[in-house]
């Protein structure tokens, strides 16, 4: 096995890409799903157009199927070639990303790598973000252990931090509505995009929620001593991110302020629903 590739779970291998970044964390996990004994195997996000990175992913075997977990180019640069290497479809929640197969949709099951994949919509990182199950899977190095099932979760969980609410795009609405979804499906694994694997997906979702209802609370808190009501003009949201997130590292500070864009949007709808 490549010194990149770790084994993770009974069914999922994590291939390491070479493009550790600020916010790419360890670099991009591309997840290659496969049961024992399947002849060929499903690939989740093959990430940068890279040659070693795209020779390791084909090492395990005919590849039928390449899945998107959202249109980020950390995610999606190499799947162009990576589908003409293996002659493998490409499917992705947004037409655009898709070649020789369907758009994903909520609630479809996918027969494949001898396992079957369920497509959970789980949008507010982006709009086209989903999460994709397996209800079959099981701890990694024991073949008798019981089936807990797993959530690959792309940018929506990160193994490492949190992850950005990329507004417009993104949605912070609809990304605490995803965190709710996500925690009704247990306490299993989650195989994030970035960084190492969770082993409790309601624990993180917990933490998550309580993350972004902290930051909320440091939004209004903001306004309230700008003496400002919620907006998403330039101006306010430069002053919103230095007051909240004032240490935030140079490189990261677009991250910082579409995050607060997505906050105050957030509170301008809560506050007209009102």
């Amino acid at each position: 096995m490549d010194a990149a590739a770790e084994r993770w779970t009974g069914l999922v291998t994590r291939v390491l890409a070479p493009n550790a970044g600020p916010m790419t964390l360890d670099g991009t996990n591309s997840l290659v799903i496969g049961a024992r004994g399947a002849t060929s195997v499903v690939v989740v996000d093959p990430g940068p157009d890279d040659d070693g990175h795209l020779q390791a992913l084909q090492q395990f075997g005919p590849v039928e199927l390449i899945l998107l977990t959202h249109h980020h180019h950390d995610h999606t640069e190499s799947a162009p070639r990576f589908a003409a290497l293996t002659g493998a479809p490409v499917r992705a929640f947004d037409p655009a990303l898709c070649s020789g197969g369907p758009p994903l949709t909520d609630g479809d099951r996918i027969d494949a790598a001898g396992t079957v994949i369920e497509v959970v919509g789980t949008p507010g990182h982006t709009a086209d973000s989903v999460s994709l199950h397996l209800p079959h899977d099981a701890p990694a190095g024991d073949p008798e252990a019981s089936a807990t099932g797993s959530m690959l979760t792309g940018d929506t969980i990160l193994g490492r931090g949190t992850t950005i609410i990329a507004a417009p795009d993104g949605s912070l609405g609809s990304y605490l509505a995803t965190l709710e979804r996500l925690r009704a499906y247990g306490r299993i694994p989650a195989l994030p995009a970035h960084g190492p694997m969770l082993p409790d997906l309601v624990a993180v979702c917990d933490a998550y929620t309580e993350h972004r209802r902290g930051r909320l609370q440091e939004v209004r808190d903001a306004l309230t001593a700008l003496g400002r009501s919620a907006a998403t003009d330039a101006d306010l949201v430069a002053a919103v991110t230095d007051a909240v997130y004032g240490g935030v590292d140079p490189a990261v500070r677009f991250a910082a302020e579409a995050s607060v864009r997505a906050q105050l949007a957030y509170l301008g709808d809560e506050s007209a629903a009102g």
